[in-house]
C-alpha cells in the first residue's frame, strides 16, 4: 500500500499570489464599479493581463473609478491606441541580454531577471512586452550567467529584478545569493521589488534569512507610487527589513492622474520616511507602447519637483530621472 507524500503547505503570500484577481469583471464587482468599464478592460487585458493581489485591492476606494491605486492596474481602452514615439522596447534592453537572465547596461552593475513574473501587472510597466520566456534560465544556465559576472571585475553590484524577484521562492533566492557571494568583486546586492507593497506578508523569517545570510551589503528598493499604498501592514514589513539592518529605498514613477500633484508627492515622501524607507528616484514614465495616457510633460515634472523642494527636507526629495537607451547611467533631470 503506497503512502502519498503530503504537499508542502503554501505560505500566506503564495496563497495571495494564487488568489490575485485576474478577471476584469471580478475586479469591477469587488469595487462596486460600473460594468460600462468592462468591454475596454477585457479588450486591454487580452493584450496585457490583469493581475492584482487582494491586499492591494482592499486599499482602493469602492465606487471610485479614479482611485489612484485602481488607475495603476485597471486595463483601459487607452492601451489599445498606438502612440507615435512609444515602443515595445524603449530602453533597448533586449540588446543587452547576451547571457540568460542578464541585463548589462551599466559598467559596474548588472541586473538579473530573477523571476519571469510579478505579483501585480502595473499598466505602465516598461517591461510589459519583455520576452520573459527567453530569460527564464534553469540553474545550469544561471551558472553560466554567474560565470560571466565572475569574469568581469568591473561589476561590484548585482540587482535582482524581474518581473519581481520576490515572486520567486526563498529557496531559489537563497541559492542565487549563495552563488553571487562567492564572487569576490561583487560587494552589494540590490533587490528591486513591489511585492512588499502589494503583498506585505512576503517579508517572512525565511526572506530575512537569505537577505542577511551572506557577506553582501543588501539594499531593498521598493516601488510605491502613492501614500495610500502604505498601510500598517506595509509599514510593519518595512520595519522588519530595517530591523535586520537592510537599507530600504523607494523608487516611484510619476503618473498622470495618479500622483502628479504636490500634495500626493509630499505625502508619499513623508509616509515613506515614517515607515523607514528613503525616497530615492522619481522616474518619468518610459515611452512604452500602450502607456501614453500615463505620461506628463517633462516641463510639468520639473515644476512639480521644484515645488517638492520647497515643501520637503532635502533628504526627502527623490531624484527626478528618466532612462534613455544607450546611456551608461540614468539621466538626472533635476
Amino acid at each position: 500500500m503506497s503512502t502519498s507524500i503530503p504537499a508542502t503547505p503554501l505560505n500566506s503570500w503564495q496563497e495571495e499570489l494564487i488568489q490575485a484577481i485576474d478577471n476584469p469583471r471580478e475586479l469591477l464587482e469587488v469595487l462596486h464599479l460600473p460594468m460600462t468599464l468592462l468591454p475596454a478592460a477585457e479588450a486591454a487585458s487580452n493584450l496585457f493581463g490583469l493581475k492584482v493581489p487582494r491586499p492591494f485591492v482592499e486599499r482602493m476606494r469602492k465606487g471610485d473609478p479614479n482611485d489612484p491605486l485602481l488607475r495603476q492596474v485597471l486595463p483601459l481602452g487607452d492601451e489599445l491606441k498606438e502612440s507615435e514615439g512609444y515602443q515595445v522596447d524603449p530602453l533597448q534592453e533586449q540588446n543587452t541580454t547576451a547571457d540568460p537572465g542578464l541585463v548589462h547596461k551599466y559598467k559596474s552593475r548588472v541586473l538579473l531577471i530573477a523571476a519571469p513574473n510579478c505579483a501585480i501587472n502595473c499598466r505602465y510597466c516598461f517591461r510589459r512586452h519583455f520576452p520573459y520566456q527567453d530569460n527564464n534560465p534553469a540553474r545550469a544556465e544561471w551558472l553560466q550567467t554567474f560565470a560571466t559576472i565572475a569574469a568581469d571585475d568591473n561589476i561590484n553590484e548585482v540587482i535582482l529584478s524581474g518581473g519581481d524577484p520576490l515572486a520567486n521562492s526563498d529557496r531559489q533566492l537563497q541559492w542565487m545569493v549563495d552563488q553571487l557571494a562567492q564572487i569576490a568583486h561583487v560587494k552589494r546586492l540590490r533587490i528591486h521589488t513591489r511585492l512588499p507593497i502589494v503583498i506585505p506578508q512576503r517579508i517572512t523569517d525565511a526572506t530575512l534569512r537569505w537577505l542577511t545570510s551572506s557577506r553582501l551589503q543588501t539594499i531593498v528598493v521598493l516601488h510605491s507610487n502613492h501614500p495610500a499604498e502604505l498601510d500598517d501592514d506595509v509599514a510593519n514589513s518595512v520595519k522588519r527589513l530595517r530591523a535586520a539592518h537592510i537599507t530600504v529605498l523607494n523608487q516611484a514613477v510619476l503618473l498622470k492622474s495618479v500622483n502628479d500633484d504636490l500634495t500626493t508627492q509630499v505625502s508619499l515622501s513623508e509616509r515613506l520616511f515614517d515607515i523607514g524607507a528613503l525616497p530615492y528616484y522619481l522616474h518619468l514614465p518610459d515611452k512604452v507602447q500602450a502607456t501614453a495616457h500615463f505620461d506628463i510633460q517633462q516641463s510639468e515634472a520639473i515644476a512639480l519637483h521644484q515645488q517638492m523642494q520647497s515643501q520637503l527636507s532635502g533628504f526627502l526629495v527623490p531624484k527626478l530621472v528618466k532612462e534613455e537607451p544607450g546611456q551608461s547611467q540614468k539621466t538626472l533631470i533635476f
